[in-house]
Order: C-alpha cells, then sequence, then structure tokens
C-alpha cells in the first residue's frame, strides 16, 4: 500500500467497510469520526453508541486486559480494513530527475551549447577551392583533408565529458539519498512500543500495530497511533504539536479518554485500544491534507507554480517523517532547516562563490583578449578583408576562444566543494554508526568536531545504568550490606516488601538472564528494578502482591515528575480505609515524615533534630560512597470522610518512614578515560544530573571531571539559581558568566536549570569564541536543553521517544565514550574538507593561469577543453572521494578545537598551496616555452585550426596531471607534517583513486589521440613527465622546511577569507531566530553590500588607523554593530573585523594579539 495514493485508498476503504461492517462493529469511518471528539462529547458518543469503552473493545473484538491473540490472519484482516500504521513516504527522486538536477549546470549549460555549435561548423565547408587562400592564415591547416574531417571529434569529446561528469554527479546525489532513507528507516525502525498481545507485554515496531491492540503508555512515550483510553494514572499529554496548546491535557477514561498520535505522553501512565492507525489517524489525516505522498500533489503543482513557496515550505519536511513522528516533527522541521546549513558549509559556500566569481572574470578576459587578438592580427596588420564565404572559418575560430574560455570557467570553479561535503559528511555518518552514533542532522557530526564543552548526564551515560540496592536503614540500624530478612521486624519488611512491590511501574520487571550465569535482566525504570532487586534480595517475590492488586485497582497514582521527585500509590484496604505508598529521593521524602518505624517495627515520633542526625550519619555517608538514596514511606487515610486526592500538598505530608535503601550505580569502566581524551582535546565536561550534590560529587571524582585540588565549582540547583538570577529572579547573562567558567557539577537540577545554563554558555560573550555546546539527554524534561544546545545527544536504549526526536545524534549504546568518536569525525570532516581544499586550490591557480596565460601570449590553451575537464574530474570527484574518506586517526583529539569563525584556509594551508602552485607554474611554463628544445620535438605553439595533436602539449599535460597526482598525496597532510605517507594504506579508496587515475591517464595518453590532443609518448618522456611529478613530493618537504612566522604575508591571506564568513556569522548569532525569507533577504544584501562595500570598507580601515583606534575598541564596536538592526549596512559590520584583524596584525601594544594573531584576531 506504501505508494498508493491515499484517494486510492480512501476509495478501497469505502469499498470495503460495507463488506466488514460485519466483521467488526465497527468501521473506518465511525472509528474516524469518533476521534474527532473531544473532552464530554466523546465521552458521550462513546456511552451512547458503543457502551463505553469496554463495548469499543468488544466491537474491534479485543480484550481490555488481555489484548489481541496475535494470530496473523487477525492482523492481516485488521491491516487490510483499517489500514497499516504507516504514512506512505515521498518517492524518492529516479535516477534521470537526478541527471536532469545535475545538467542545470549553468557552466555545463554553456559548454553543451559550445559544442553543439563547434560540432555544426565542422561539417561546414566552405563552397569553391579558392577557399582557403582567400582566408588567410585563418584557413592554416584546412587544406589537409583528412585532418579537416576530423574537426568534429573536439565537440564530440567535450559532450562526451559532460556526460561523464553529469553521470558522476547524479550517481552521487543518488546514493547519497539513497544513505540517508536508509538512515532515516534506521531510525524509523529503532521506535518500538510496549504493546499488550495475548496477555503478554511486547515491544513492537510501530509500523505493527493495528486498531484493536492494547498499547501501554508511559511518561515520555510519543504516541504512535490514535486511541481510547482504558484505564490511566496521573496521565497528562502535551497535544501543542496538534493544537497549538502549550498546556498539558489532563486525560482520564471518565472525562477526557482521546489519545491522539504524534502527542507526547508529559507524565504518568495508561492502557489505551488503539482505533486508529496511518493515514487515518489525526496526524494522518493530517499529512495527507498537506500532500504527503500523493499523486494528485505532482499534478497540481504542475498547475499552481506561483503559490508553491509556502506550500513548499510546509510540504517538504513533512514528507519524509513517519507514520508515528507525528506533527511535532514538522513544525520542527519547518523550523530546523535553519540548521541545516552549518557553520562549514556556510564558509564552503562563500568561498564557492568567491572563486566562482574571480573564474568568470579571468574566462572573459581570456576570450576577448583572443578574439581581438585574432581580428588585429588578421584585419588590421594583415590588412585581410572579411570575405562572406570564410565567415564560418572565422566562427569556428571564435567558437574555439569561446570553449577555451569556458574552460578556464570550468576548472576554476570548484563545483567539487559542494561534493565533497557530503561525501565526508555521507562517510563519516555511516562509518558513526559503528560507532554507535546515529547522527538525525548531517551537520551535526562536523559541528561536534568544534564542540568546546559537553553538559552530560550521570545516570547512563557516564554510569552503567544498573541499579543495586547495596546498602539500607530499617528499624534504626545502617545495614552496609543488604541484611538477612530474619534481622529484620515482620512487620516493617511486610510494609517495605508491599511499599516496593506496589508503588512502582508494574511494567517494571526483574526477568531472569539471557544467558547462563549472567546478570538478572532489568526492564523498565532502572530506580525502581534496583529496588525490587531489594525485594528480591529479601527472599520475597513482587509478582504474587501484584497479581493480588491489579493495576486496575490501584485507586490513585501520583506518578514521579521533575518537581514531586517522588512517586505515590493509594490503594483501598480491606475495611474500605486507605494506604499510601511513597518513595522518592532520600532529602525530600525525610522532610514529608513526621514518623519512623522503629526496631520492633512500631511508628515512632520523628523530630527535625532526627531528620538532621538522619542525614549525618545515613544520607551523607551513602552519598559519598556514590550512592543514590531513596527514602520509602507510607501513610494511612481513613475511609470516612474520604480524603481530598487533588490537594497533594496535604496528601503527601505526615508520612511515616520505613526504610532508606542506598542504590549504587557503577561508573562504566571506560568513562574516565574517555574523559580525559576530551579535556586534552580542550572540551570541558561538565556533570548536570537530579542526584544528590554528595553522589554527584563522588561520581564525578570517579569519572575525573574534578580532580581534588582544583579551582571548580559544584553546586545544586538552588544554589545555582541563587547565583544567576537578580532580585526580581530573572536570570542576567553576567551573573551566569561568573558561574558557568568553573562549574563542574550542578546538582539536584531541574530540567530548566540545564536548559538555562545550556543558554547561558551558548550566549556568553566571555572568551574571544564563541562555546559551541553538546548536551546528552535522555528524559522528556530535556527536551528544550537538547534542542537548544548547538548538538543534542540522546539515549538510544533509555532515551525517551520525545528526547529523542528534539536530538541530533542518537547515542545507540547510552555510553559517554562515543561522545568522544562522534568528535573525532567531527574533526576528520572538517580536516577532510581542507585537505580536499588545499588540494583543489593548488590545481585551481594554476590550470586557470596557465589557460589565461597561455591563451593570450600563444593563441592557443596549452590545455585544451576536453583535457581540463578530465583535470576537473580528477581534482574534483575523485580527489573530494580520495581525500573526504580519511579516517580519523587519535591525533585528532590531541588539538583544541578549531572554533567557529576560524578561516577555512589556515596559513599552513595557505602557504602549500602557494608554494605548491609557484612550483607547478614554473615546470609548465619552461615546458611550454622551451620544452621543444629540451626534448627536441616539434613545438606545439601556433599550431592551426584542426592541427593534429602534438607531443609538444601532450607532455605539458601530462607532466601537470602527474604532478596533481602526487600533490594529492602531500595534501593529506595540513598541518604540515613531514611524512605525508603515514597512514596511507589504512585508507583503500585513496590507494584504489591514485592508482585509477594513473592508469587511465597512461590510456589517455597513448591511446586519447585526437578527441583528447593526446600524441603517444615514448618510454623516456614519460619517465620525465612521472619525474617532475615526484618533485611535487620534495618540494613539499622543501615548503614544510619554511616556518610560518617568517611569512608575516600569509596570516592575512589565510586570514582573508575571514572577513567574508564574519559578518553574517555574527549577525546570525545573535539573531538566531530570524525566519527563513528575513535570512534569504539578508543574505542577498550581504553580497550585494559586499561588493559595494569593499571600496569603503578599505578607506574605513585607513581613517581607523589615521584615527588610532584601540583593539578593544574594535572589538566592542563589532559585538554593538553585530547586534544593531539588520537593515543596518553590513559595511557596520564587516569593517570592524578588518580593524581588529589589522590591529591584530600592526599593534605592538596588544600583546596578546602579538602572540596569537589567529585567535586574536577575532576579538
Amino acid at each position: 500500500m506504501g505508494d498508493m495514493s491515499n484517494s486510492d485508498f480512501y476509495a478501497k476503504n469505502q469499498r470495503n467497510e460495507g463488506n466488514h461492517a460485519a466483521g467488526f462493529g465497527c468501521s473506518l469511518m465511525d472509528l474516524r469520526s469518533l476521534m474527532e471528539l473531544r473532552g464530554t462529547e466523546a465521552v458521550v458518543k462513546l456511552q451512547e453508541d458503543y457502551g463505553g469503552v469496554e463495548g469499543l473493545c468488544k466491537r474491534l473484538k479485543t480484550s481490555p486486559t488481555e489484548g489481541l491473540a496475535g494470530a496473523q490472519p487477525d492482523l492481516d484482516k485488521r491491516r487490510e480494513i483499517f489500514g497499516k500504521n504507516l504514512i506512505p513516504p515521498k518517492k524518492p527522486k529516479t535516477f534521470l530527475q537526478l541527471v536532469w538536477e545535475a545538467l542545470q549546470d549553468v557552466t555545463l549549460i554553456i559548454l553543451e551549447i559550445a559544442a553543439l555549435i563547434s560540432l555544426g561548423l565542422s561539417f561546414y565547408h566552405p563552397p569553391g577551392e579558392s577557399g582557403g587562400e582567400t582566408c588567410g592564415a585563418a584557413a592554416g591547416g584546412v587544406e589537409d583533408e583528412g585532418e579537416a574531417d576530423a574537426g568534429w571529434i573536439e565537440g564530440a569529446a567535450i559532450l562526451l565529458s559532460v556526460v561523464c561528469v553529469v553521470l558522476v554527479t547524479a550517481f552521487n546525489d543518488w546514493s547519497k539519498e539513497k544513505q540517508f532513507r536508509g538512515l532515516q528507516s534506521r531510525i524509523e525502525q529503532e521506535q518500538k512500543f510496549q504493546v499488550v498481545r495475548g496477555s503478554q507485554v511486547i515491544q513492537l515496531p510501530v509500523a505493527d500495530i493495528v486498531v484493536g491492540d492494547i498499547a501501554q503508555i508511559k511518561y515520555g512515550d510519543l504516541l504512535p497511533a490514535d486511541g481510547v483510553l482504558i484505564q490511566g494514572n496521573d496521565l497528562k499529554i502535551d497535544e501543542s504539536s496538534l493544537t497549538g496548546e502549550s498546556d498539558h491535557v489532563r486525560k482520564s477514561a471518565d472525562k477526557d479518554p482521546m489519545l491522539l498520535s504524534g502527542t507526547h505522553v508529559m507524565e504518568g501512565s495508561g492502557r489505551m485500544v488503539v482505533t486508529a492507525v496511518g493515514v487515518n489517524s489525526q496526524t494522518g489525516i493530517i499529512f495527507t491534507l498537506l500532500g504527503a505522498g500523493t499523486e494528485e500533489e505532482e499534478k497540481k503543482e504542475k498547475k499552481v507554480k506561483k503559490q508553491d513557496g509556502a506550500a513548499a515550505m510546509e510540504m517538504q519536511p513533512l514528507k519524509s517523517a513517519e507514520g508515528g513522528e507525528a506533527d511535532e516533527k514538522e513544525r520542527k522541521k519547518v523550523s530546523v532547516s535553519k540548521k541545516e546549513k552549518s557553520v562549514l558549509q556556510g564558509k564552503l559556500t562563500k568561498l564557492a562563490v568567491q572563486i566562482g566569481k574571480a573564474g568568470l572574470l579571468m574566462s572573459a578576459i581570456t576570450v576577448i583578449i583572443l578574439v581581438l587578438y585574432f581580428a588585429i592580427d588578421n584585419f588590421v596588420m594583415q590588412k585581410r578583408p572579411w570575405m562572406p564565404e570564410c565567415t564560418p572559418i572565422y566562427i569556428q575560430y571564435f567558437v574555439k576562444f569561446f570553449i577555451i574560455g569556458v574552460t578556464v570557467l570550468v576548472v576554476a570553479v570548484p563545483e567539487g566543494l559542494p561534493l565533497a561535503v557530503t561525501i565526508s559528511l555521507a562517510y563519516s555518518v555511516k562509518k558513526m554508526m559503528k560507532d554507535n552514533n546515529l547522527v538525525r542532522h548531517l551537520d551535526a557530526c562536523e559541528t561536534m568536531g568544534n564542540a568546546t564543552a559537553i553538559c552530560s548526564d550521570k545516570t547512563g551515560t557516564l554510569t552503567t545504568n544498573r541499579m543495586t540496592a547495596v546498602q539500607c536503614y530499617v528499624g534504626d540500624v545502617h545495614y552496609k550490606e543488604i541484611p538477612d530478612p530474619g534481622v529484620l521486624p515482620p512487620k516493617s519488611l511486610e510494609l517495605l516488601v508491599n511499599a516496593i512491590s506496589i508503588n512502582s511501574a508494574y511494567t517494571t520487571k526483574i526477568l531472569p538472564p539471557d544467558k547462563e550465569g549472567g546478570l538478572p535482566k532489568q526492564v523498565g525504570n532502572k530506580t525502581e528494578c534496583g529496588l525490587l532487586g531489594l525485594v528480591l534480595d529479601l527472599k520475597r517475590d513482587y509478582q504474587p502482591i501484584r497479581n493480588q492488586i491489579p493495576e486496575e485497582k490501584l485507586y490513585k497514582v501520583y506518578t514521579f515528575n521533575s518537581v514531586r521527585k517522588s512517586m505515590s500509590t493509594v490503594i483501598k484496604l480491606p475495611d474500605g480505609s486507605f494506604r499510601m505508598y511513597s518513595k522518592g529521593a532520600s532529602e525530600i521524602v525525610l522532610k514529608k515524615c513526621s514518623h519512623i518505624l522503629n526496631e520492633v517495627g512500631e511508628s515512632r515520633v520523628f523530630r527535625p533534630r532526627d531528620k538532621d542526625e538522619m542525614v549525618k550519619k545515613v544520607i551523607e555517608p551513602m552519598a559519598c560512597d556514590g550512592l543514590r538514596t531513596i527514602c520509602v514511606a507510607y501513610r494511612d487515610f481513613p475511609s470516612d470522610p474520604e480524603p481530598n486526592w487533588e490537594d497533594e500538598n496535604n496528601i503527601l505530608s505526615d508520612l511515616t518512614a520505613i526504610c532508606v535503601v542506598g542504590i549504587e550505580d557503577p561508573v562504566r569502566p571506560e568513562v574516565p578515560d574517555a574523559i580525559q581524551k576530551c579535556q586534552r582535546a580542550g572540551i570541558t565536561v561538565r556533570m548536570v544530573t537530579g542526584d544528590n550534590i554528595n553522589t554527584a560529587r563522588a561520581i564525578a571524582i570517579k569519572c575525573g571531571i574534578i580532580h581534588p585540588g582544583e579551582d571548580f565549582l559544584c553546586i545544586d540547583g538552588k544554589e545555582f539559581n541563587r547565583r544567576i538570577r537578580n532580585e526580581k529572579g530573572e536570570v542576567e547573562q553576567e551573573r551566569i558568566d561568573k558561574v558557568w567558567p568553573k562549574l563542574r557539577v550542578l546538582a539536584r537540577s531541574s530540567p530548566t536549570d540545564k536548559h538555562t545554563l545550556v543558554k547561558g554558555i551558548i550566549d556568553s560573550t566571555m572568551a574571544d569564541q564563541r562555546q559551541v555546546v553538546a548536551v546528552t539527554g535522555d528524559g522528556t524534561n530535556d527536551g528544550p536543553a537538547l534542542k537548544k544546545a548547538d548538538v543534542g545527544f540522546a539515549m538510544g536504549i533509555a532515551g525517551t521517544d520525545v528526547a529523542k526526536e528534539a536530538s541530533d545524534i542518537i547515542l545507540t549504546d547510552d555510553n559517554f565514550s562515543s561522545i568522544v568518536k562522534a568528535v573525532m569525525w567531527g574533526r576528520n570532516v572538517y580536516d577532510s574538507i581542507s585537505k580536499f581544499l588545499q588540494f583543489q586550490l593548488t590545481v585551481n591557480v594554476v590550470a586557470v593561469i596557465v589557460a589565461f596565460t597561455g591563451a593570450c601570449i600563444t593563441q592557443d590553451s596549452p590545455l585544451k577543453a576536453v583535457q581540463m575537464l578530465w583535470v576537473n574530474l580528477i581534482m574534483d570527484t575523485f580527489a573530494s572521494l580520495a581525500l573526504a574518506t580519511e579516517p580519523p586517526t587519535e591525533s585528532l583529539l590531541r588539538r583544541k578545537p578549531y572554533g567557529r569563525n576560524k578561516p577555512l584556509i589556515s596559513s599552513t594551508m595557505t602557504k602549500n598551496i602557494l608554494g605548491h602552485g609557484v612550483y607547478q607554474l614554473i615546470i609548465i611554463f619552461t615546458l611550454l616555452f622551451v620544452g621543444e628544445q629540451i626534448f627536441d620535438i616539434d613545438s606545439g605553439r601556433n599550431a592551426p585550426l584542426h592541427s593534429p595533436p602534438s607531443e609538444h602539449y601532450t607532455i605539458i599535460f601530462n607532466t601537470f596531471v602527474m604532478m596533481q597526482l602526487f600533490n594529492e598525496i602531500n595534501a593529506r597532510k595540513i598541518h604540515g607534517e613531514r611524512n605525508v605517507f603515514d597512514g596511507i594504506f589504512r585508507n583503500p579508496i585513496f590507494c584504489s583513486i591514485v592508482f585509477g587515475t594513473f592508469a587511465v591517464q597512461i590510456v589517455i595518453v597513448q591511446f586519447g589521440g585526437k578527441p583528447f590532443s593526446c600524441q603517444p609518448l615514448d618510454l623516456e618522456k614519460w619517465m620525465w613527465c612521472v619525474f617532475l611529478g615526484l618533485g611535487e613530493l620534495v618540494w613539499g618537504q622543501v615548503i614544510a622546511s619554511i616556518p610560518n612566522s617568517r611569512l608575516r604575508f600569509l596570516r592575512r591571506a589565510g586570514q582573508l577569507t575571514q572577513k567574508d564568513e564574519l559578518p553574517e556569522e555574527d549577525v546570525n548569532e545573535e539573531n538566531e531566530e530570524i525566519d527563513h525569507a528575513e535570512r534569504e533577504l539578508r543574505r542577498g544584501q550581504i553580497l550585494w553590500f559586499r561588493g559595494l562595500n569593499r571600496i569603503q570598507t578599505q578607506i574605513e580601515v585607513v581613517n581607523t588607523f589615521k584615527s588610532g583606534t584601540s583593539f578593544q575598541g574594535a572589538g566592542a564596536l563589532r559585538r554593538q554593530s553585530s547586534t544593531t538592526s539588520q537593515t543596518q549596512d553590513v559595511t557596520n559590520v564587516s569593517s570592524p573585523s578588518h580593524v581588529s584583524l589589522s590591529n591584530a596584525l600592526s599593534s605592538p601594544t596588544s600583546t596578546t594579539a602579538a602572540t596569537a594573531p589567529p585567535t586574536t584576531g577575532q576579538c
């Protein structure tokens, strides 16, 4: 059904309804109309038409307690009638569509036209024999009939190479798309849901859920289908994704039982019967209206292209989303597209635009010079008249000049840049899967390389999340290990076992181990598993107690949330009175206790000073051992009058403490090492946890986040808020700036504290670089912090759907050391791109200069159009593949992060580019002008039109390619390392591409003939070409020996690109929340202003020098200017960056600037 358009789907269902209404007591349409009701309306309709939820279950042939039987024929029948639980995704683009898109490239179109004209003209022969003499020099070389016939080859060869380029581009796009879909489907398969089938609770992939299933819902779930609540405890739902209302909606079976797909469970738990799935659920209906996956959409689109803008904005993100992933996703995705263009891609796009402009200029000049030279030479110097019959020959010349111009442009435009980024990211993402990182947003991978701070959860990320009770305090005795049940007062033991068994989610269980001799399997909430483990250690069993009081009989449940920090369950005792069991963080529950059970299990008064003593003697020692302390308590209520259960404060007070349990959650063995690596790599790790401060500090020391004797802060949420808020209770950035640099542990923190901290660090302007923050989270309440962070990591195992939804990367093993791998991959992406840039820019500079000067001096480019395209193919497509797939090494973690404002091209890279460019130009010009004497061959210069290829030019072409090949090996290192071969065999792709290119080059030179303008070379000449190529490696060593400090001008060159990146970066950072239209407008403005304002800026710089603005002044000016309204000229933003830069380079007074220009130049 996947691809069937939705309209057919409905039609089919309509047809089915008649026949199937008999099969089930209600049709698809009945259920759809039922789900459109809310609140009391829905309750009334359910009662009247179906006889309540039980009646509905009967009609759907399912049992509210045991679920469906799970027989395959039954499930298939349900899918056939009520639909599958998936929303058909948009069809991917076909290969031909991608080819068509690749053909839209302007340079390629120009080339195609030129080639076609060239082809057409080559078949035209001027009338009469005399043509040759009268058209003079112009027709030189046409005499030879055979050669004239071969004129079509050049045009055909250009077309052929265009086809190659297009196919390669399309194939890359296609494989990228395929990978992305694979990733998408992997994310979707990961999403499972708890369903009751045949009275067993099982985890089902969301797509397998059918109408009539009984689904168990709990805190943090993203509902995968519509349903009606059968029974719920304190259930609150966030329906903002459907209704836009941010308040949480209370759901209960008697007041508002309607649950809708795509909404989030924010609190509580319950069971629901599924009533609508896939395209029939509320989310599905919205998707259908938006046209996800329908064909009429395409037809309409062709008619109404104009209104497309707004609609596309809404439709695009929805199409890839999957059934369960609901509308929260659409809203997010619409807003996410601002994220899609990462720092790196922003920098690259600008670089490509600049290079492209330069190339366009060069190619235009080349064509003009060639045409003028030809015209002056023929018509002025030799005073020839323009003959009508010679026109085609002249035109052929002009076309040839035009083709040369276009090839200069083709070589100059680095179309391989976006390709390199995509290949590198796609490759990294694929490999990161193996390192347990599931990347949801491609650019997150590269942002991670720039991370400067990680705010990590404690439980499950730094620790194993396998809780075991190791100490307890019962009946006035503190047991350092779990006691024998005989020692404990029977009354206390009975209460304790009941309190733990009943007052925990019934979905939490301890199952026998998978393997013989393994540890028992913990399912559900890990802290509760630790407590249930205590019950088993006390030789009791929790299951019979739960069977005796099933979930339906629980009178009232106050579920755990981050505000209460406790969970309580009320049951009705046989005599009609009520008993409430409570458990939660010890300091919070003990505050509410007024009594405690003594050594014989009788309750005695628990005074404030007893509490203080207990904290000192029991809780603190437990916490200092890194244990989590949980207090279990209870309270009895009379049956008459029944208490007001909604008045929580009174209910949850006056408790009687039963016991305090110390639960251990050991640190993961690999974490201390991973944290040390982070610290070496210049990344600060902070622990943000909901646990008690002593526990948190103990664990932080074990992990190596804090080292005794260092200057650091460990504070809890209360103290943190006291320090960062002013008298009015508002958060102030200056106050946060005093706290965060030293803060290492934030304990007892609420989700808002986490969000405030992350936002505070990101918005801070203290350091010269903006901090790039990564955050890990697993709970629903971590959503805001995960979204705010530059990179959000969600836990794949313990994480709730809401957290995964808000994250950029999912850690499939919940392990902190996987984050370190992500950092490594992120830095590797950045380095791969830099390697590629270094290689490509060298080729660009050389090829453009050679083509340009060659054309101007010898009327003909030494590198022909087809050869240029081949060089372009090597340096763009193949090099991007070879250099972008370098595997990361540990050495990446030994340097500090680059930061957002560092120019893409470092001074070392500039040195390499210029150095190698000089070498290649010297060799090529030597060959061009004196090559014929060195090799004793005919000169290839000034060859007439359609003349056969010369050995001379073939040697130039071959040497050029050899130099590129060896320079590709040089490009593997960008930090000035000596050994460029280091680890080369770890990258088979690189080796095979280098050897492959070499083989193809041999074929082209020896057998390429006319199309490639090549003359076969003998062995000696080949040896010379390879020898000159090898010179690159030697020359590379020479360049590496030149210290950067000698080349002052390079710093400026390295940072030159920076002035173009900064303005926009800064503007963006200040106003993150600008809408797209505005951003696009602004991008346009910036590009315009940039052109106009270059000169103005230079003048301003000079003026600034005259007035002697101080270094700091410039910085302040920049900050102020970047916050000024965006309508103001960009000059305002870009000029100060020059000021600060020039000051950094010239003012000896600013010592910091003098010692470290690359970093201080950014203010």
